[in-house]
């Protein structure tokens, strides 16, 4: 299925297969392709670049359709890569998962600050919740090992 290019976001790198591989959502999923490309929001003389996952309805495409800045689609990899790290290494030290006294995960410097990974305690059901996501991410540990093993491969590649 073509990407279409007549919307507001203008693709210029595109993925149209990516149905296919949508983790467990492979050849069933309703994200039919990724792309990047010129955003929505810009405004006339200021271009931002940003990605966006194409999903259509089988019959339309999806407002439900997202578009990210570059530096979001970046940060969400920084946090799932300091989260799966924090599952292999130090949750199975605390008995509910993570400690009750500070839930501060890391605190990773970027831009003269730093991105806060924590454990979300406001959540009133974080100790079922931890557990059910650690099981998903456990499942799921072959499909996001396999993506770590290729952004890492590439991200040497480019000297990082």
């Amino acid at each position: 299925m073509k990407i279409p290019t007549t919307l507001k976001h203008k693709p210029v790198i595109v993925s149209e297969n990516y149905e296919n591989v949508d983790g467990r959502y492979a050849y069933n999923s309703d994200a039919k392709g990724i792309s990047l490309g010129l955003a929505q929001w810009n405004d006339r003389g200021k271009v931002d670049i940003s990605a966006k996952v194409w999903r259509h309805t089988g019959e339309k495409w999806s407002r439900q359709s997202e578009e990210l800045p570059l530096h979001r689609v970046l940060d969400l990899a920084i946090l799932v890569t300091r989260t799966v790290q924090y599952f292999q290494e130090t949750a199975y030290r605390h008995k509910k998962l993570y400690d009750e006294q500070n839930a501060v995960i890391d605190r990773i410097g970027m831009q003269g600050d730093a991105m806060t990974v924590s454990v979300c305690t406001d959540n009133e059901k974080i100790d079922e919740d931890i557990k059910l996501f650690q099981q998903a991410l456990s499942e799921d540990g072959e499909l996001i090992g396999e993506r770590l093993k290729v952004l890492s491969r590439i991200l040497k590649e480019m000297g990082y």
